[in-house]
């Protein structure tokens, strides 16, 4: 079984290490920290090499990683409650399946758009830049919906709100791979998505079908909440800036690190990721997406209990990404670990499609989001175990890219099918993608073992 954790010179610290490290006993001097001491090592072996300290720069991992955390939680938030809004867009703006289904089509350009901007930002500006950019364009968004605009206006506002959403999302998944014990940190992180995600539709839902109040006041809750997102990671990251994050990304020799984009397309790793993350994202997509109009109509729940069970599927996830990603992995190993999520999540999705009683198919919907948990995080980390960690933005910034079309896509088709055979299409589909995510899975190549550290023979 391939051990998980990252060499400790190859991550980040989640918090700064105070002994000193003896460089006489290994082949290359340590890697610069994110602490208060920040070393600048000459590549000549006859000079001695020279220290510096900067007291500018960030200490604050922990504050970090729980801003990044809330941010995840509103991105779940915005993300989840578009399968809540799906009827009420149709009934608004009087849409068929197949036109509603364009907001899950918007949703990748800021993706598309930030996988070429997201590396230009770190560079000139830091992670403090995507603090300040980010949750801007979830405040634009989240204003521009809240007025109820005409639905092409609403396209452009959501596609907007998507550029935020895939720079917070690809930074700080790349920022959190590169971190020591970083499977724990993936799964906190990507935990606090699901846990926003599992928010939304239950307090959508409430509002919408308890409280009477129009869609669109929903999106005034989601307004508060990215003023603030912004204000917590600006807070949070702003002694993170572009010096900093070139330091910590300064390779062993000074040698430059690679800038060029098609340098993550040499590994096979980053392709066969993309891939996954094409599935399993996909996956996800189409059951929040859909869930609520499959419970409506399939089985005849009521409009309330079809939002509990999206808030089931996203409670299930939230438990499986710190659960199962962050205690199963290190037990089992990611590999195996995953194999064993998918194959049971096929089981539930089979006896979800069998027995057609509404609280037994919630049940079955929260189990499932509970074994679909952890595959977004592993797939992360083992594509940062894979690839050079100079390459980590890029790739990372990419497969998500990529995730993001699988779920938009998936959707979007789920969507013309439904439109065309009906709703009960849905638990086919469902089952074809998980089985195809196993698939991909297995492709990836082993773990590399990690090297030996400190040693002074060859």
């Amino acid at each position: 079984m391939e051990p998980l954790d990252e060499p400790a010179h190859e991550r980040e610290p989640l918090i700064p290490r105070d002994l000193p490290q003896d460089s006489t006993l290994s082949r290359s001097p340590p890697r610069p920290h994110n602490g208060v001491e920040t070393r600048h090592w000459t590549s000549d072996p006859g000079k001695p090499a020279v220290g510096s300290v900067d007291t500018r720069r960030s200490t604050n991992t922990l504050p970090q990683i729980a801003a990044a955390m809330f941010s995840f939680i509103v991105l779940g938030m915005l993300v989840s409650t578009l399968g809540v809004m799906v009827p009420r867009f149709e009934a608004y703006y009087h849409l068929t399946d197949l036109k509603v289904s364009a907001i899950f089509l918007v949703w990748p350009v800021g993706y598309v758009v930030t996988s070429y901007l997201n590396g230009a930002i770190h560079s000139r500006f830091g992670r403090r830049g995507v603090a300040a950019v980010g949750p801007l364009f979830h405040i634009v968004l989240a204003a521009v919906a809240a007025m109820h605009p005409p639905f092409p206006v609403l396209l452009v506002a959501m596609a907007v709100g998507s550029l935020g959403t895939g720079v917070l999302d690809g930074s700080f998944c790349a920022w959190a791979g590169g971190m020591e014990n970083a499977n724990v940190v993936q799964g906190f992180l990507h935990g606090s998505y699901s846990a926003g995600a599992a928010l939304g539709p239950f307090l959508a839902g409430t509002m919408l079908e308890v409280g009477h109040l129009p869609w669109y006041a929903w999106y005034y809750v989601l307004l508060g909440a990215s003023i603030i997102e912004s204000l917590t990671l600006l807070l949070a990251f702003r002694l993170d800036d572009a010096e900093t994050y070139h330091s910590s990304h300064t390779t062993q020799d000074t040698t430059p690190s690679p800038t060029s984009k098609t340098a993550i397309f040499k590994h096979p790793a980053t392709w066969i990721c993309a891939l996954y993350f094409l599935a399993c994202v996909g996956t996800e997509n189409a059951i929040s997406g859909w869930i609520v109009v499959f419970m409506t109509r399939g089985t005849r729940s009521s409009p309330y209990l079809a939002s509990l069970t999206s808030s089931l599927f996203w409670v299930g996830q939230a438990l499986g990404r710190v659960v199962l990603g962050a205690l199963a992995n290190d037990r089992l190993g990611v590999r195996a670990a995953t194999i064993v999520y998918l194959l049971a999540a096929l089981v539930f999705e089979a006896l979800f499609a069998c027995i057609r009683v509404p609280a037994f198919e919630a049940a079955m919907v929260a189990l499932l989001g509970f074994c679909l948990g952890p595959l977004f995080p592993s797939g992360v980390f083992v594509l940062a175990r894979l690839l050079p960690r100079e390459l980590h933005v890029a790739a990372v910034s990419f497969v998500v890219l990529v995730g993001q079309v699988g779920g938009a896509g998936f959707p979007f088709a789920l969507g013309a099918l439904v439109e065309t055979l009906g709703i009960r299409v849905f638990q086919a589909v469902v089952f074809a993608q998980i089985l195809a995510t196993l698939v991909v899975w297995l492709a990836f190549p082993r773990l590399p073992p990690p090297p030996l550290e400190d040693e002074g023979c060859e």
